[in-house]
């Protein structure tokens, strides 16, 4: 009995001993291998052509360290991502909608660095940024690509000069918020706001196109991402006389309904609401200015705060209207223009507004946004209080400040009424019409002077 135990005993370490061996084999082999694994995953690439630039973003699994640099003969950019690999294919994109990528090609590198080279039509200046997840979207690698004679002028960039006193049009910049990458906030039904709100501003488009003596410009005119310093650039570069950017954004109590409209504050937001709805859109990017290089330091703070206020005053008239006839076609969420800090209301001589159209986090307000009859209804709304600020405060110079206005007399009209419908003196509409009493007719046509 004891010699058989002790046998038993023998070959049981002997059997505990090769065990050991083995899983000690295999522990040395995942070690080995482990490196090859290690790392995140490219699990997608998008592509946002843009009018003078183009967005790639590669959606990630997790942060990951990148290199950046450019080569010539032909012109190529080179992008290593380190311990990362590529998931699945590369998709297939559209290059023929850009003028910058030819293609793009990639291989796992040796050192477990994944690289992918962009074959260019042209020379490009790249810049490269990574995103933290926010929203539906992960972590992400951003690179836009600008054409490197826009993107580096060899001399600056001229500031706006007074425009000349001739008959012209009135421009009325319309921005569209969000784009590309950019969703905006959504809907419980998978609504975006950035799909909704550029369809808003192009029916608005249409409306300004056929009014006379205005016209349209768009700062978004497709589905791609522009920074919000820029967008209020080109308002002041194509010297705008209105700033609306169009917005439907969400809150956190889904019971929130109704449009607002905004205007800037210095002093912060003037409700919960309004306090974070101006923080979700300054996520986004960083504004304004004026020439003050030959003021000292006390006069530029004086001429900007002068500026600064009569734009402020300009955008609240203007503001007030649209607000005004909004609520003839949507429940209003305040009664009164609010004021916020928000980046793309930041010009200093551009009147500049905000409109939010509805809380798109709302399902009832998001079905309605969704339609293109409400849709309209709404770009209505926003040009009848355009055109009835423009008619009142036409800018010196503009074809609607030069041509002459015109009221025909309805059964019950006054000139008192009248005067004070146009905001002029009842005198000043007696020597423009030639009257020399207060009696007048049905049907006939006063000219009325401009203040």
């Amino acid at each position: 009995m004891v010699h058989n135990y002790k046998y038993k005993e023998k070959n049981k370490g002997v059997t505990m001993s090769t065990w050991s061996q083995k899983m000690i084999g295999l522990l040395l082999m995942a070690m080995l291998v482990a490196p090859a694994l290690a790392g995140e995953e490219v699990q997608g690439v998008r592509m946002w052509p843009a009018p003078d630039n183009t967005r790639l973003v590669f959606d990630l699994s997790g942060p990951v360290d990148h290199s950046l640099f450019t080569l010539n003969a032909p012109d190529r950019i080179v992008i290593d991502l380190k311990d990362t690999r590529l998931k699945g294919k590369l998709p297939n994109l559209d290059f023929a909608k850009t003028k910058n990528i030819k293609r793009i090609r990639f291989a796992q590198r040796d050192d477990h660095a994944l690289r992918f080279v962009l074959d260019l039509n042209s020379t490009v200046r790249p810049k490269s940024f990574v995103l933290k997840p926010h929203g539906e979207y992960g972590h992400r690698l951003v690179i836009d690509l600008y054409e490197s004679d826009k993107a580096t002028p060899t001399t600056p960039e001229p500031r706006p000069t007074p425009r000349l006193q001739r008959s012209r049009d009135i421009i009325i910049a319309i921005d569209a918020g969000h784009g590309g990458e950019d969703p905006g906030a959504i809907g419980r039904r998978g609504t975006r706001e950035k799909d909704v709100v550029l369809a808003i501003a192009r029916r608005l488009e249409a409306l300004v196109r056929k009014e006379p003596g205005m016209r349209p410009l768009m700062i978004r005119d497709g589905d791609y991402y522009v920074g919000l310093k820029s967008r209020v650039k080109m308002a002041r570069r194509k010297r705008a006389d209105l700033f609306i950017s169009i917005h439907a954004d969400a809150f956190k109590n889904h019971r929130a309904h109704g449009s607002s409209v905004f205007v800037l504050s210095n002093r912060g937001a003037t409700s919960e609401v309004a306090r974070f709805l101006a923080e979700s859109e300054n996520r986004s990017d960083m504004i304004g200015g004026v020439s003050l290089d030959d003021k000292d330091d006390l006069l530029k703070l004086v001429l900007v705060d002068m500026v600064k206020n009569s734009t402020i005053e300009d955008s609240h008239d203007v503001a007030a209207r649209i607000l005004k006839d909004l609520g003839k076609v949507n429940h209003l969420h305040k009664s009164r223009v609010e004021q916020a800090g928000f980046r793309v209301l930041k010009s200093t001589d551009v009147p500049s507004i905000l409109v939010e159209t509805a809380f798109i986090s709302n399902p009832a307000e998001e079905r309605k946004l969704r339609g293109s009859r409400h849709q309209q209804a709404l770009a209505q709304a926003m040009m009848k209080g355009i055109r009835a600020y423009f008619r009142d405060n036409p800018p010196p110079g503009s074809r609607i400040a030069t041509a002459p206005r015109r009221h025909v007399i309805s059964r019950g009209d006054t000139l008192s009424e009248i005067a004070q419908e146009y905001q002029i003196p009842v005198k000043d509409l007696r020597r423009e019409n030639n009257l020399h009493g207060d009696k007048l007719k049905v049907g006939q046509v006063l000219t009325i002077p401009w203040s």
